[in-house]
């Protein structure tokens, strides 16, 4: 579990657990190596049609070793609250 949750807690991992499909691409320099609750990420995506698009996300909550939730703050949906959690 503890493995596990270090991979998928560092923001520098996000590109490699999301779809290749997204044309996901993290703008936010100097990530730190772990989430915290109030990290704000900039990224480029492209949902649909491979359209480049700005998509910003907050975690909001980081439980060690159970889960985080991104919320999108500025992006191509109307809601994304996406909780990863390991059990």
């Amino acid at each position: 579990m503890e493995e596990v949750w270090d991979f998928i807690s560092s923001p520098q991992n996000l590109k490699r657990i999301t779809p290749k499909y997204m044309g996901f691409d993290i703008r936010t320099p100097n990530l730190p190596d772990k989430m915290y609750e109030g990290m704000i990420i900039s990224y480029i995506v492209r949902p649909l049609l491979g359209i480049p698009t700005t998509w910003v996300t907050e975690i909001t909550h980081v439980v060690d070793k159970q889960y985080f939730v991104d919320e999108q703050r500025v992006g191509p949906y109307v809601l994304w609250h996406h909780q990863h959690k390991i059990e």
